[in-house]
């Protein structure tokens, strides 16, 4: 399964058996990387889904259903989000399991891991889906803004740069010792910055 970079949402359906797990897993694993997801926050999505994927296949259901899932994200927000849906009753809920208790303690990872989740009933009482959602800062994106090399930034253009949009005033090539192309940005604030011709850099406008 692939994910482009410009899709914001990638649903597929799973047999209710064991072998779904991690072959959702798998399936998430391709499309975070698609949507170049940190590291820390795919671990956690990995064991966010397994869990609720898990709890899915313990509801009973008529023979034959299948459980679906979803994997979406909210560029403007920074979030992940996460749905297992089932055609089974039930309300899930975290709970602490007693002390002799294997098992049980799903929705309390999901809680830990998630910044929040729940669950929605479908229409007319036929099974639910459960979702969780996860911030990711690597996912948060602006209209009209782009990555580019720094070699390419002109002036007239906006730069993120320390969490904040400068203005580009002027560029310039300069060589350097290692063979590399270094870029010299001078911004409306701050000191002219040196970077790699071959940095990307967020930009926004049409420069010169």
């Amino acid at each position: 399964m692939e994910a482009s970079s410009a899709s914001v949402d990638v649903t597929f359906r799973l047999p209710r058996s064991r072998r779904s797990v991690p072959r959702a897993r798998a399936a998430l694993l391709a499309v975070l990387g698609g949507w170049e997801v940190d590291q820390e926050v795919g671990e956690s999505a990995e064991l966010v889904l397994s869990e609720l994927l898990t709890n899915a296949l313990k509801v009973p259901v008529p023979r034959g259903h299948q459980v679906g899932v979803r994997i979406a994200r909210a560029p403007a927000e920074g979030l992940l989000r996460l749905e297992v849906s089932d055609t089974g009753g039930g309300r899930p809920e975290a709970r602490t399991p007693d002390t002799d208790e294997t098992g049980g303690r799903g929705l309390l990872l999901v809680e830990a891991l998630a910044d929040r989740w729940g669950y929605e009933e479908h229409g007319a009482g036929i099974g639910k889906t459960v979702w969780a959602e996860l911030k990711s800062p690597t996912l948060l994106t602006e209209p009209g803004t782009r990555e580019i090399a720094a070699a390419l930034v002109r002036p007239g253009q906006w730069v993120r740069m320390w969490g904040e949009w400068r203005s580009v005033q002027s560029t310039q090539s300069e060589p350097d010792p290692s063979t590399r192309v270094m870029i010299l940005l001078t911004l409306d604030e701050g000191p002219p910055l040196r970077i790699r011709a071959t940095e990307p850099l967020r930009v926004r406008g049409e420069g010169g």
